[in-house]
């Protein structure tokens, strides 16, 4: 292969005995030198032994592309601002690895979506950061918002979109929702399950639909996807009732116990429900937070000496992801909760409780258990999604003097974390 300079990316037929292939050469597997692989035209890699190969011929040299679109400036269409902070739909495929490798230029994230620009002018792009949304903590929370504040307060920009990772993508949008203080505009999260090179990306109605609630008059922190599993319509929804449900599929964030503001077309906007209004409001990023807040699965016969590690590590707060209504082991439990909550609770650690069924509502006073964790003083956070909950607890107690002050800031509807009715 070295004899007739087989690169990475290159286009090549690899002639085994019997049969061949046709695909990109990729770079060796990095698990064993002895094995090459080759991205076939169906978009699946396979690993082919050197000493299985007779021949191989290039059929195409790699040529890396340099060509680079200029991000196209009409004045007529509404302007909107943009932050990118990496993620599959700022990713493409890389010919030379067979993965997906980030867009680190706006100008190449463009290139790929010119039916964004027939909607919109993207006058001003921030690019506070690029990484994976798993490697995200609070302080590129904060990050965002102070981005987003600068552009909301610009009066030239209509609105906003923020280009994300799926994985921790409803933490992002829970947080926006509580940072985000005296909303003006749009501020729409997007994402991609599929990155941009695949026919089955979700990446380009995503981001039509985003253009056109970033342009539209509901200001407030929404996330922008696909509705269902086709290319037809996106949902607009609430940024601190959505959750990634699904790996992979393009429907993958559904709104939990709420409805969505808009069902979003490539070319219209239908209302479904309330929203605040786009206002002259001025923007104030209010990003204090305390990272020392933790979200726990009850599970039956948890030993509740867990909650030990959080007292010694001087964390302040705690969300119990409980069972059913709101219940942990209690009474009856070979490891009852119940004593270790009171203890932990004098030593000045907030517990609040989410449920872990997602949908419904908990109701400490239905059962005996939960009476009595009530009375211990458990703070029972209703319809609260449980990584709303944990974000929402990092940023009350930032501010809270007490528990009393916490307990009511945490039952205090800031952004729509609470439902007065339940939706299916």
């Amino acid at each position: 292969m070295e004899k007739i300079n087989v690169k990475p990316g290159d286009y090549v037929e690899i002639i085994l005995l019997k049969k061949s292939y046709k695909g990109y050469f990729l770079e060796f597997s990095e698990f064993d030198k002895k094995i090459i692989l080759l991205k076939l035209d169906t978009g699946y890699n396979i690993g082919i032994s050197k000493k299985d190969i007779v021949d191989i011929k290039i059929l195409r040299k790699f040529q890396e592309k340099t060509e680079e679109k200029n991000i196209p400036n009409d004045n007529k269409k509404p302007h909107i601002g943009m932050i990118i902070t990496g993620g599959t739909i700022a990713s493409r495929y890389d010919v030379k690895t067979g993965g997906v490798a980030p867009l680190v230029k706006p100008a190449d994230l463009f290139r790929f979506y010119p039916e964004l620009f027939e909607k919109v002018n993207v006058s001003i792009v921030e690019i506070p950061f690029m990484k994976a949304s798993e490697d995200m903590d609070f302080k590129d929370w904060q990050k965002i918002a102070r981005s987003a504040e600068k552009l909301l307060n610009n009066p030239n920009i209509k609105g906003i979109i923020i280009t994300h990772g799926t994985d921790t993508l409803h933490y992002t949008s829970a947080a926006l929702s509580f940072f985000l203080k005296k909303l003006n505009k749009p501020v729409v999260l997007t994402y991609s399950q599929r990155s941009i090179d695949r026919a089955s990306s979700d990446a380009n109605l995503n981001l039509q639909c985003s253009a056109l609630a970033a342009i539209s008059d509901i200001a407030e922190v929404m996330l922008v996807g696909h509705a269902t599993i086709n290319d037809d319509y996106c949902y607009a929804m609430p940024g601190a009732k959505v959750k990634k449900m699904h790996t992979s599929r393009r429907d993958a964030f559904k709104i939990v116990n709420g409805k969505p503001f808009a069902k979003i077309y490539p070319e219209r906007i239908e209302i479904i429900s309330n929203y605040r209004l786009r206002n002259n409001n001025k923007v104030k990023a209010d990003v204090k937070f305390e990272d020392k807040v933790a979200l726990i699965k009850v599970y039956p016969g948890q030993n509740p000496d867990i909650l030990d590690y959080y007292a010694r590590k001087k964390y302040r707060g705690i969300i119990l992801e409980a069972t059913g209504l709101g219940h942990v082991p209690a009474k009856q439990a070979r490891k009852s909760w119940l004593k270790k909550l009171k203890e932990i609770q004098k030593k000045g650690i907030v517990i609040c409780a989410a449920s872990q069924t997602i949908y419904g509502r908990l109701d400490p006073l239905v059962y005996s258990n939960g009476r009595e964790l009530l009375k211990a003083g458990i703070i029972f956070l209703e319809d609260m999604l449980a990584e709303t909950a944990l974000v929402k607890l990092g940023y009350v107690l930032a501010k809270a003097k007490n528990r009393e002050e916490a307990k009511n800031l945490m039952l205090t509807n800031f952004a729509g974390e609470f439902s007065e009715r339940l939706e299916n």
